[in-house]
């Protein structure tokens, strides 16, 4: 049944609901779609997010379908290149893999940390490129699935136009230039993370490990720090110096729910908690769990930012 909303901001690209199932009025629709539009506006820079209440089929949208820089978000992409190579035969996610120096990325990694030589198995690299963002494991599990050209053609063939990779891809280079190592879209990361859930991704036991290695993010200081810890989600966060992002999948009790939230050109590049992307990033997650949970209110406990 469709319910026609009154006229928005004209920064609101979309708002879309089905009033039969949604747990918000149209008011109060309407009400969230201001609020996330004002929560905008503590950013000096551009703004992009998209909201989709997976049960009622809720959708706001703001600059969604619009390019932006992934940062670390671009290793759920590089993740499934890497099991749907697993699904073809071609790796074996417990296969033995051997370190080198050579391949050290950042001091703060911890594959970069293993000593020369070193022993690990595959799905251990995936989880700590995941995990903890770990950029050295992330550039090796990019190699090991075919490079950003095995990962961009496996983005176009489900229908991700701008989802890609660009560093280390030849061809990429003038959007390496622009975007960094990915780029994507709000809408886009947002529904990469739905086809996890719905077990469309690759195939229904690749979604779920996935599902799993998605669910014990270490980051949880942005927009997980404001969902309550007993509730599920999986996510995958992102940082550069101008540009901060989170996507995550909530399943809340009254129906799960997606959100990605980036921001590009940022004036603010400093990398403390009141770094105007993280909050952000915050205060969009707070807003999102107080309206859709109203039975469960949440609040971090005073003094958590200490853990963060």
């Amino acid at each position: 049944m469709k319910c026609p909303l009154r006229s928005l901001t004209p920064l609101l690209l979309a708002l879309l609901t089905a009033c039969a199932a949604t747990p918000l009025t149209e008011a109060q629709a309407v009400r969230l779609a201001e609020q996330l539009t004002e929560l905008t506006a503590g950013v000096d820079g551009d703004v992009g997010f998209f909201v989709h209440h997976l049960d009622s089929g809720l959708q706001i949208a703001r600059r969604a379908d619009e390019p932006f820089p992934t940062a670390s978000m671009i290793k759920t992409p590089i993740l499934a290149t890497l099991f749907d190579r697993i699904e073809r035969g071609e790796l074996d996610y417990r296969q033995e893999l051997t370190y080198t120096k050579d391949r050290l990325y950042s001091q703060h990694d911890l594959v970069g940390a293993f000593e020369d030589g070193a022993k690990v198995t595959l799905d251990k690299v995936a989880m700590l490129m995941i995990t903890t963002s770990d950029n050295t494991g992330a550039l090796w599990c990019q190699e090991l699935c075919g490079t950003g050209t095995a990962v961009n053609v496996l983005m176009a063939a489900n229908g991700f136009e701008h989802t890609r990779v660009n560093s280390r891809t030849p061809g990429r280079e003038a959007a390496r230039e622009q975007f960094g190592w990915g780029q994507t879209s709000p809408r886009e990361m947002a529904a990469l993370f739905t086809e996890v859930r719905d077990r469309e991704l690759v195939s229904p036991a690749a979604s779920e490990e996935m599902h799993r290695v998605l669910s014990r993010i270490y980051w949880d200081g942005e927009a997980l720090s404001q969902i309550p810890p007993e509730v599920q989600a999986i996510s995958k966060q992102g940082a550069v110096s101008d540009s901060r992002s989170e996507v995550v999948l909530v399943h809340a009790p009254h129906g799960d729910y997606v959100f990605c939230v980036i921001t590009k050109n940022q004036r603010d590049e400093s990398w403390g908690r009141d770094n105007q992307g993280y909050v952000l990033l915050r205060e969009v997650s707070k807003l999102l769990w107080r309206t859709f949970e109203p039975g469960w209110p949440y609040e971090a406990p005073e003094g958590s930012e200490r853990f963060r």
